[in-house]
């Protein structure tokens, strides 16, 4: 198949500045801030539902409240595992052209996209040769399997206020860290959204370095931070 060299996306000039950026779980440098969703990125979210002043509304007297929303219309979303979907972000940020919003919601990372992404993204990943899930040869690292969802789909999205301080813990008095949060938060009415070609680079990316993480294999315990790491794998 083709290879993935044509994939690297272009990096829009203002990108950096256009996003609210809760900074305690993903490593984006000095592109920080955490004041979280605004006025304007909340009616972005409400227009994606058939009653947007309802949602509003709810918001206005209930600002920790988190909704469902239907996806297709105003976004698509793609939902990779915690660690995987970091990974993406990081690669998005540090060698792309940064994200639309991003939320971490029960485990998951939640990548706010362009609509039609749900439906193209897996098939370009088949297209590619990566696919999701146990690769078929040992030639490329696999894709955790992501949930693509588009129109017919819903998803639960965190709330404006979700309240959590700054370093991304609970208030005082609160238990553990909210189970949906904002990590990119929406803070226009129309926010830029990545489309299933630079989420494609990203995956591939994210799907390379976790590869090469995981060559390494310490026959120690790891309490033992200076014992030597010897690589198994050369083990003929």
């Amino acid at each position: 198949m083709s290879s993935d060299r044509h994939l690297a996306p272009t990096r829009p000039s203002a990108r950096l500045n256009s996003v609210r950026l809760n900074s305690a779980r993903v490593d984006l440098g000095d592109r920080h801030d955490v004041s979280g969703v605004t006025r304007e990125g909340a009616a972005w979210l409400a227009s994606a539902g058939t009653y947007p002043h309802s949602t509003l509304a709810l918001w206005n007297d209930r600002p920790a409240a988190p909704v469902v929303l239907p996806c297709g219309t105003a976004f698509d979303v793609v939902s990779a595992p915690a660690i995987f979907g970091r990974r993406m972000l990081n690669r998005l940020w540090n060698e792309g052209p940064g994200s639309g919003p991003v939320a971490a919601h029960r485990g998951r990372i939640l990548l706010f996209c362009a609509p039609g992404t749900a439906q193209r993204l897996p098939v370009l990943l088949r297209w590619e040769e990566w696919g999701t899930g146990t690769p078929e040869s040992g030639r490329r690292p696999a894709v955790p399997p992501l949930l693509c969802h588009g129109t017919g789909d819903a998803v639960t999205v965190p709330p404006p206020t979700s309240g959590a301080t700054p370093d991304g813990t609970a208030p005082p008095g609160a238990r553990g860290r909210p189970d949906s949060r904002w990590l990119v938060a929406p803070d226009t009415r129309r926010p830029w959204l990545p489309g299933p070609e630079i989420l494609l680079w990203a995956c591939v990316r994210a799907a390379r370095a976790a590869a090469g993480s995981a060559v390494r294999i310490s026959i120690f315990p790891g309490t033992d931070q200076d014992a030597k790491v010897y690589d198994v794998s050369r083990r003929r």
